[in-house]
């Protein structure tokens, strides 16, 4: 067998294992392309609210109180999230999982979030986020609705295997001279082109210039798939070097203060002004240190900044931007925004959109086109079968 033939075989039978999970994570690619201007037209009602005249903003640490009051006190809030703007609320969020439990259902305990009138106190909505819409879109693109022990892992080994098939796709879709290339790169369809040659096109044709961008959103899944690639990743950035690892950061545990929210967000505020969303993460304990995520929506994720503070004085512990972080950090802080296509903005999500829409039919059309062929196989075989005749029958 020839080198080429052997990428065909390979290309057919690591297909036809992992298709329906490619599928899967091309579908639900599509819908999560455009999460952030769908979501504030789909829940308006929960993120967006009227200003009252003359109104003041309640201190975060009062929000928090009701918020807990509201989803009970068995469930601890862990993060809340402070828009910038003056008509949106602020939500708080819980999760619980549980990593030994195989199915969803059971593996997410629960998810909830409540969005909080920052003027009132007025509960606006307790959100059942484990069955949210695009909360469920989610987990089934990262672990197919199974728990991260298990759907994770089929996950991350179908994102290998889809890799191998883009490269043997390419050496597949590679013609043998200039004259074949112009069948290769440009659909040259007539009124009498067969559907299955219009199905031979879409797979070959489609998937060869979706091949570049699915190559990224794969090699930038597989950083959070596997742990030794993302420390292969960091490696080879910082030039063959691994980062020190920072000291973990806590609260010093003398000083008996309450926990200073408000000031904490007065100070993120300062340093990172023109945040359009603060992520607060709400301390479990008197020593943890509390973390402030701030992020401008209107620019890339690797552009926001992560500050942390002592829970009790809310002093400034260590600030990590863009520019402040090694040559490994950067590399990483730029996966999410490649992921997904947001590195170039709305052009960008637009071609993350359509990649993956091709790649969610490359498996359909990639079956087809093994099915057409193995029943073209049978049949020149059965018109190939000898006749019986009567003189061939035994007596």
């Amino acid at each position: 067998m020839t080198f080429k033939q052997i990428s065909g075989k390979l290309h057919l039978w690591l297909g036809l294992g992992s298709g329906l999970v490619v599928l899967i994570l091309g579908i639900t690619g599509c819908l999560y392309a455009f999460i952030d201007e769908i979501k504030p037209l789909v829940y308006h009602d929960s993120m967006y609210i009227t200003v009252p005249a003359n109104a003041k903003r309640l201190p975060l640490a009062d929000l928090q109180v009701i918020a807990q009051k509201a989803i009970g006190e068995d469930k601890a809030l862990q993060v809340a999230e402070v828009p910038t703007a003056p008509d949106r609320t602020v939500y708080f969020r819980t999760v619980k999982v549980n990593e030994d439990k195989i199915f969803y259902n059971s593996s997410l305990t629960y998810f909830y979030k409540v969005y909080v009138n920052p003027y009132t106190g007025s509960v606006v909505k307790v959100e059942n986020t484990k069955w949210e819409f695009f909360n469920v879109v989610v987990n089934l693109h990262v672990n197919l609705l199974m728990g991260p022990n298990v759907g994770k892992k089929i996950i991350s080994w179908s994102v290998v295997i889809f890799v191998i098939m883009l490269i043997s796709g390419l050496i597949l879709w590679w013609p043998k001279n200039k004259s074949a290339m112009k069948q290769r790169v440009w659909f040259k369809w007539k009124k009498d082109t067969k559907w299955k040659r219009k199905n031979y096109d879409l797979h070959n044709i489609a998937g060869f210039y979706a091949m570049f961008i699915l190559l990224i959103i794969a090699l930038t899944g597989l950083v959070w798939s596997f742990e030794w690639f993302n420390k292969a990743v960091q490696w080879t950035a910082n030039g063959g070097k691994s980062a020190p690892e920072l000291p973990a950061l806590t609260s010093d545990t003398l000083d008996l203060r309450p926990y200073s929210m408000d000031k904490i967000l007065h100070t993120a505020l300062q340093q990172d002004p023109t945040a359009t969303s603060l992520f607060v993460t709400i301390p479990k304990n008197n020593k943890a240190a509390v973390s402030v995520y701030a992020r401008n929506a209107n620019k890339p994720y690797f552009t926001s900044t992560s500050t942390f503070y002592d829970q009790h004085s809310g002093k400034l512990l260590r600030r990590s931007t863009f520019s402040s972080r090694n040559n490994g950090e950067k590399v990483l802080s730029f996966n999410y925004d490649l992921h997904v296509g947001s590195l170039l903005g709305l052009p960008g999500k637009m071609l993350a959109f359509f990649a993956s829409l091709i790649a969610a039919s490359l498996p359909v059309t990639g079956v087809y086109i093994w099915w057409g062929r193995k029943n073209k196989k049978t049949t020149k075989n059965k018109k190939q079968a000898p006749r019986k005749t009567a003189m061939s029958v035994p007596a």
